[in-house]
């Protein structure tokens, strides 16, 4: 096992740099994960990190002691526990972060059938939110606009709960084109809808189109949507969160696809 006690170490550089820029991160197709939890789901979707980092404290973990037994291949490296603070948002340190390759998903949008559209979504709270809820519900793919938060970033991956080792993420796109090749049904909230969501068949090919969480669609993206469709609400409240209006819509295509 290697150590770094010193922040002149070139890769520790290397890694203070993927942690705290999305440049970095798209620019080298890496990104940073932080903690067993997401480790172990990185791993039990059959991937391989590149370099694992520990504190002094995860020596005498029993759960990274596992998670250490399954990756006996990988380059681990234990930090001073000032520098390993320093790669860390959290104000308790986990313990445990590993340096992982970036998936770079390939579908053509054509062979998509049940996909998430998200324009300018800017907390990475939300995000990561509905990047799990796609997950659980089972979509292929999700498309992200250039005006949204960064997939990969430390808070998104939190947020996501390993969801991102279940989807294909593709970032920074044109979703006019995307939603343009998409092979079926496109579904927009819309206050002003007069078509249920209940009433609606999602069995199909379907994807929904999620806006900005204060400002909604755009109109040229709304315009392009197959349907526009209203989520019936009893209280006394004008609209939903983003993420739990995406997590409502994609859970009842998921009822109606498991004929339920």
């Amino acid at each position: 096992m290697q150590s770094i006690r010193s922040r002149n170490n070139p890769f520790f550089k290397e890694l203070v740099k993927l942690s705290g820029s999305a440049r970095q991160r798209s620019k080298s197709d890496q990104t940073l994960l932080d903690g067993a939890h997401l480790l172990a789901a990185y791993l039990d979707g059959g991937n391989r990190p590149r370099h694992i980092l520990l504190n002094a404290a995860a020596l005498h973990d029993g759960e990274i002691a596992i998670l250490l037994e399954r990756m006996t291949e990988v380059p681990v490296t234990q930090l001073d526990d000032k520098l390993f603070a320093d790669l860390s948002e959290l104000k308790t340190p986990t313990g445990i972060l590993a340096l992982i390759d970036l998936s770079i998903p390939d579908m053509p949008v054509a062979q998509s059938r049940f996909a998430l559209l998200l324009e300018d979504i800017q907390d990475p709270g939300n995000l990561g939110s509905m990047l799990r809820s796609a997950a659980a519900a089972g979509c292929d793919a999700v498309y992200l606009s250039m005006g949204c938060a960064d997939a990969w970033s430390p808070k998104v991956l939190r947020a996501a709960m390993g969801g991102h080792f279940a989807l294909r993420i593709y970032e920074r796109q044109e979703l006019g084109g995307v939603a343009n090749a998409f092979p079926g049904t496109l579904l927009a909230t819309s206050l002003q809808a007069t078509r249920s969501l209940y009433d609606s068949d999602l069995r199909g090919n379907v994807a929904f189109l999620v806006g900005n969480e204060g400002a909604g669609l755009s109109a040229g993206l709304r315009n392009l949507a197959t349907q526009q469709i209203t989520i019936p609400m009893q209280g006394n409240v004008e609209s939903l969160n983003a993420a739990a209006a995406a997590a409502i819509c994609l859970f009842e295509a998921v009822r109606q696809r498991a004929g339920l």
